[in-house]
């Protein structure tokens, strides 16, 4: 796990009142005009995401970024998100734009899950494991939630990249060979990071056996001396994808008993009545098992504001998301709760605050860059190659960016 130091703020930004943030935060971006750029992730509270120029989810809103700072020529994007999406965002803008995390501290548990050098010692491992005489191949995938030199081992060693929206199209061309198909008769394993539970929904969603045919690697395991992540050389053998241990820690809250719950409270009302529980895939299998629909943090959006009138939904996802989706439907008559009265918030994100925000646009106010994110030119070159090979997997509408990587997908 990579800890990035972030200092002290002085008492102008932590004694100021919301308001008064508000108001100086306002100030500036009107001072800096069209130099400046405001990202804000769905996760972000409501009193960040009020001063976002674009609101959106991860490489979404790194493309639409990415388009932007072309249209207005900006030289300072902001990203109110955590820290592989600003470094995202610094792999897909132009070069000279200096891409900026207001709390370095704002990391994503999951993706520091998956080490660099933790994933190399797999990699050997694994490939140890099955033997010289194995004629297969592995082909790894990773999550773009996972940091650039993530990326960058998944990207050299023939890998892609996945969203949420397309882990399905993603993992289904590595299980057939990557860029290279499988010959006849030829094994191919796929190497799932860093989230196991999307790896495993997906996979199972693909018709997979994920009670035999999937293996858990457990990086934690492994340091303490475990051969091959605590799986066994059986279970690696027959797996036809290989999950990292990794997780989010926001969506392994909700739980089976949290979907059981809404279904007895409703079990004496005709179908059409009852609520609909929709997930993040993110979710543990169980909890995707028994929801009624699961996809992306946008499906998720574009299902509840696409409800008519009178339905009832409990969504599985960030507590902050949820609320501002609420509110919204309400004004349709759409009921919208979170699925689980637990404090489902993302406590990384939460750090992106006014105060911080304020401070860094009081430094570029100033002539001075500060938190600025920078992927190494060497990781940012293989990590765009996995990207690369995800979006020449699902195209759409190219945007004005530096590399190929320059479509607007969801995640």
């Amino acid at each position: 796990m990579v800890m990035l130091w972030q200092p002290s703020l002085p008492e102008r930004y932590t004694k100021a009142t919301p308001e008064e943030l508000a108001r100086d935060i306002t100030a500036r971006r009107r001072e800096l005009g069209s130099r400046l750029l405001i990202l804000g992730h769905h996760y972000q509270t409501d009193e960040v995401i009020r001063h976002a120029d674009l609101t959106g989810d991860s490489l979404k809103l790194s493309q639409q970024a990415a388009h932007e700072v072309a249209q207005r020529g900006a030289q300072y994007v902001v990203f109110c998100g955590v820290h592989f999406m600003a470094e995202t965002a610094d792999m897909l803008t132009p070069e000279g734009v200096s891409v900026i995390l207001p709390d370095l501290s704002a990391g994503c548990s999951m993706a520091d899950m998956a080490d660099y050098d933790e994933a190399v010692e797999a990699w050997a491992s694994i490939h140890a494991a099955l033997g010289k005489g194995w004629a297969g191949r592995v082909v790894p995938v990773t999550y773009v939630n996972s940091s650039a030199a993530i990326k960058a081992f998944v990207g050299e060693r023939g890998g892609a990249v996945c969203t949420s929206s397309n882990a399905g199209a993603v993992v289904r061309w590595a299980l057939g060979g990557g860029d290279t198909p499988a010959g006849p008769g030829q094994e191919v394993k796929v190497l799932f990071l860093p989230d196991q539970h999307l790896g495993r929904n997906t996979a199972a969603s693909l018709g997979i056996d994920v009670a035999q045919r999937a293996a858990l690697y457990d990086p934690r395991k492994a340091r303490g001396g475990e051969a091959l992540g605590g799986m066994s050389a059986a279970q690696l053998r027959s797996a036809r994808v290989v999950l990292w241990a990794g997780h989010c820690s926001v969506h392994k809250l909700f739980r089976p008993e949290h979907v059981e719950q809404v279904r007895a409270a409703e079990a004496g009302l005709p179908p059409a009545q009852r609520t609909t529980v929709i997930v993040h895939p993110e979710c543990v299998k169980e909890v995707v098992d028994r929801a009624d629909v699961s996809g992306s943090t946008e499906f998720i959006i574009r299902a509840i504001e696409g409800a008519p009138a009178g339905s009832a939904w409990a969504v599985g996802t960030e507590v902050h998301l949820v609320s501002r989706l609420s509110r919204a439907a309400a004004q349709r008559g759409v009921r919208v709760r979170i699925l689980s009265d637990c404090q489902c918030l993302c406590t990384t994100m939460y750090r992106i605050d006014q105060p911080h925000l304020l401070w860094v646009l009081d430094n570029l106010a100033a002539g001075k860059v500060v938190n600025r994110v920078r992927v190494l030119p060497e990781a940012a070159s293989q990590a765009m190659s996995a990207l690369e090979r995800m979006l020449r997997l699902a195209p759409s509408a190219p945007v004005a960016v530096k590399g190929a990587a320059a479509a607007a997908l969801v995640d």
